[in-house]
């Protein structure tokens, strides 16, 4: 599904490289839960970024799906970007002035879903997430957690095959990290192909594959 075949990833410094990713050589197949453990500055995210075809300034060579997606042109690649990937962030990224329905609703209206459809779609998550008494609230009226959930329901509510999550449980206490990272195994056992980055162990024992990194270079890669 997804392979990465010798990344790179550098800054030009005046004097030498510096290199944020090297040598990165990664399969994926549909259906695995990875996770990307490694202290702050190991690329994590950046990894994250370009599997998400959100970064494309990199070296080496990305497929997905058996199509080469650095001779994409930016259209196809946006384009495949909205209808593959679901992305969950550490800070939430919900929209302060929507509602909760109207966060979860919005990537809908871009991939031009009609509205009785978006309205059973939404409707199924607000019920999946307990979350339907509060569906006109505000992200400021919701605590960290709620915020989250709301976070995930409008990542996966295009029903993208891979949910990328950073750090997705980074700013929640113990009691909300373990009811996200319980959501992520039950998407993943229907079928979704989840690649989490993340600090916590604990975390990465909801999954199904580890990838540990030093040094923006893969240290370990093993199945759990």
């Amino acid at each position: 599904m997804i392979e990465l075949n010798g990344i790179d990833k550098y800054i030009e410094s005046r004097f030498q490289r510096i290199f944020i990713l090297q040598s990165i050589n990664i399969k994926i197949q549909q259906g695995e839960f990875v996770t990307l453990m490694g202290p702050s500055g190991v690329g994590k995210s950046t990894l994250m970024n370009i599997i998400g075809m959100l970064d494309e300034d990199f070296e080496g060579s990305y497929s997905f799906d058996g199509k080469d997606v650095n001779a994409m042109k930016a259209k196809q690649r946006g384009a495949l970007h909205k209808s593959e990937f679901g992305y969950i962030f550490q800070a939430y990224h919900l929209i302060d002035e929507l509602t909760v329905y109207e966060n979860i609703e919005t990537p809908l209206l871009y991939r031009n879903v009609s509205s009785s459809e978006r309205k059973s779609l939404i409707a199924d998550l607000l019920d999946r997430f307990n979350m339907v008494a509060k569906k006109d609230l505000f992200p400021e009226q919701l605590s960290g957690g709620q915020q989250q959930l709301v976070g995930i329901a409008r990542a996966i509510a295009g029903k993208p095959r891979v949910l990328l999550a950073d750090e997705p449980t980074g700013n929640l206490h113990s009691v909300q990290a373990k009811e996200i990272m319980e959501i992520f195994k039950e998407l993943n056992q229907e079928g979704m192909t989840i690649i989490q980055a993340t600090h916590a162990r604990e975390n990465a024992d909801y999954g199904t594959r580890l990838i540990e990194m030093m040094d923006g270079r893969i240290d370990k890669d093993i199945a759990i």
